[in-house]
């Protein structure tokens, strides 16, 4: 007869070399409420007086008519795609954002041009769901060729239908322009493919 399993328990609690540890007057929890409610009311009425007043500061944003100021310079917000000298992107169809990005947001579908010796693979599609994205910054990290990026502005980005969030490879080339990539390509030759084809009639 076999005996039934008696739980673990654990005889000492773990302490944290971290653990903060509260005082006496942090104890007296009554004190800690009063203080919280003084706080909260400061502010509550710091922003009444600014509102009578007809001041800002007392209200959110109103967006998306107003932007705010404060962003940060770091900000990740809507994303570019950068463009080479003669508009195309820059982007050659690597698929290390997509593979990187972990709510599995892009989808880029490959284009391949024989005639363009420097940037033959580039993308046919180019798609984000910002349904979805949670705007990390590891597409723009791990890109190698600098052609997709994050401004800190996210202009006419919420909608009350998932279906249109997605946005399209000429959003994000043409939302925000850009063409000051960090490893430049030449431009595609003038005439390359005319040239091609009418070696390979000669033929």
């Amino acid at each position: 007869m076999t005996n039934p399993r008696t739980p673990q328990v654990r005889r000492t609690a773990r302490s944290y070399w971290n653990e903060p540890a509260m005082g006496a007057w942090e104890r007296v929890y009554l004190l800690e409420v009063v203080r919280g409610l003084t706080i909260t009311g400061g502010v509550f009425l710091r922003n009444m007086w600014k509102w009578c007043t007809g001041r800002k500061g007392a209200v959110t944003v109103y967006y998306p008519e107003e932007t705010r100021a404060d962003y940060a310079r770091g900000n990740r917000g809507k994303h570019v795609l950068v463009q080479r000298a003669d508009g195309s992107p820059q982007c050659v169809a690597c698929n290390l954002c997509a593979t990187v990005c972990p709510a599995r947001v892009i989808e880029i579908e490959a284009a391949f041009d024989p005639d363009d010796a420097a940037h033959p693979k580039s993308p046919a599609s180019f798609e984000i769901d910002y349904a979805r994205c949670i705007f990390c910054g590891l597409c723009v990290e791990a890109c190698p060729e600098d052609a997709i990026r994050m401004v800190k502005d996210v202009p006419d980005l919420p909608g009350p239908d998932r279906a249109r969030m997605w946005l399209s490879k000429d959003e994000l080339l043409g939302w925000q322009p850009a063409r000051d990539a960090a490893k430049p390509y030449p431009p595609r030759a003038a005439g390359a493919g005319s040239a091609a084809a009418s070696t390979g009639s000669a033929r």
